[in-house]
């Protein structure tokens, strides 16, 4: 019986601190709970001389990374220094050394999750990565775990916070875009460079590492459909609210006998549907299973103390296994091989907002172009004209699919009677 378990924390930035926080404030109740202390012996950093808040000796800093993987004595390996390839070498070389590793990295596990589960595998280690998605949201513990016995046959959700501030700000403080951004920039909630939060691709791949558990099987960036939030325009959310929605970057993962749907994208969301009142940096994912039905997991999806507590979750799971000897039992190889929906398969509704010439037989000529390809409109509005012999027509359809969808924007696109299509969504929260 060991009597403690010694970690190497690869990072020191804010959820790294945030772990050393949570381990030496918790220590008695972790003792309490594992029978044995939990300590962190090296951490791994790019300044050892550097001073710092903590109650860790000074002497556990290190810029040697052979002190942590090479270190016998060291039983878990938390990974939480961001970035990719020297993050990846990192989880792979503890991996090869027979450390059981956490991680926070959602980029790496995206990218290469299936890989280095594999090599967990191979190795006998545990690999645990709840921090990936939702911050401090127990999401993948209960995909894995709580609702193993069921089905899993979609999730819908917001799993940026970035995003979803913005629009929170600019739905209830009518604040610009830029506005909006600079203020989550301000507050931490936006890296300096957002491309990767309003480009829809920060979603996207936490959208693949659910996907992948949810429906064991391997999903890969390449199979996610993304439109980033730079597409919502001027008035858009007003006329979201006018119709009972509201705007919101969703993420969607949905699987059925004809295959798997995945995509991260601006959609309308039903006023009465639960996200559409998650707010600011919150994030909150609906999960819908043949057994236990809907279900949904809301939380603060970023931020210190949040994304450490995910991260200490995990650690206590490695711990556990380490002392009941039964770490990297669990196979982590896809049941099912990932077959992916083409256009003609995705069922949805869509919201059009059409630029059009002011004149007398345009909106007979535009519902022909919907009728050619097959899609009912469900709700045609065409406000009052513009002094310049303009007016905004808004068409929103009944299902059809995304391939009719695209075929009808392009056919509006070419119409002499349209002056350009302004914007276009994915309805959300609605029963079929």
């Amino acid at each position: 019986m060991k009597s403690e378990i010694t970690i190497g924390l690869l990072g020191f930035g804010v959820v790294g601190s945030g772990v050393a926080t949570i381990l030496h404030e918790h220590q008695a109740d972790l003792s309490y709970k594992l029978g044995v202390p939990v300590k962190i012996k090296k951490v791994l950093v790019k300044d050892a001389t550097k001073k710092r808040d903590t109650a860790l000796a000074q002497e556990t800093f290190t810029t040697d990374i052979d002190e942590l993987i090479e270190d016998r004595s060291i039983d878990l390996i938390v990974e939480v220094m961001g970035g990719t390839t020297e993050a990846k070498e990192a989880i792979e070389r503890a991996l090869r050394a027979g450390k059981g590793v956490v991680t926070a990295n959602k980029d790496v596990m995206a990218e290469s999750g299936f890989d280095l589960l594999k090599l967990a595998d191979e190795n006998k280690c545990d690999l645990f990565y709840e921090a990936s998605v939702g911050g401090g949201i127990p999401l993948i513990r209960t995909l894995e775990d709580g609702l193993a016995s069921d089905r899993i046959r979609a999730l819908t959700g917001i799993v940026n916070g970035t995003t979803n501030f913005i629009l929170t700000k600019m739905k209830h403080e009518k604040k610009t875009y830029e506005e909006a951004l600079a203020e989550a920039t301000e507050l931490g909630f936006a890296e300096s460079d957002p491309s990767a939060d309003v480009d829809g691709i920060d979603a996207a791949r936490k959208m693949v590492i659910l996907a992948s558990l949810a429906f064991s099987t391997e999903v890969h960036m390449d199979d996610v459909f993304v439109r980033g939030m730079g597409v919502i325009q001027d008035g858009d959310l007003e006329l979201a609210e006018h119709f009972g929605y509201t705007v919101k970057m969703a993420g969607s993962a949905k699987k059925d006998e004809d295959g798997i749907e995945v995509a991260v994208e601006p959609v309308f969301i039903q006023n009465s549907h639960p996200l559409a009142s998650v707010n600011n940096e919150f994030n909150a994912v609906y999960v819908y299973g043949d057994a236990v039905g809907e279900t949904m997991f809301y939380g603060p999806g970023a931020g210190s103390l949040p994304t450490a507590t995910s991260v200490t979750g995990d650690v206590i799971a490695a711990c556990r296994n380490l002392l009941l000897g039964v770490n990297g039992k669990r196979m982590h190889a896809p049941q099912f091989t990932c077959e992916v929906k083409n256009d003609s398969q995705i069922i949805g509704r869509y919201f059009h907002r059409i630029s059009i010439k002011d004149q007398v037989g345009v909106l007979t000529n535009l519902s022909s172009i919907y009728s050619k390809h097959g899609a009912s409109i469900a709700t045609v509005v065409q406000p009052e004209g513009k002094p310049n012999n303009e007016v905004d027509l808004i068409m929103i359809t009944h299902h059809i699919s995304r391939q009719q969808h695209q075929n009808i924007l392009q056919d509006l696109q070419q119409a002499p009677e349209v002056n350009k299509v302004i914007s276009y969504y994915r309805v959300e929260g609605e029963n079929r």
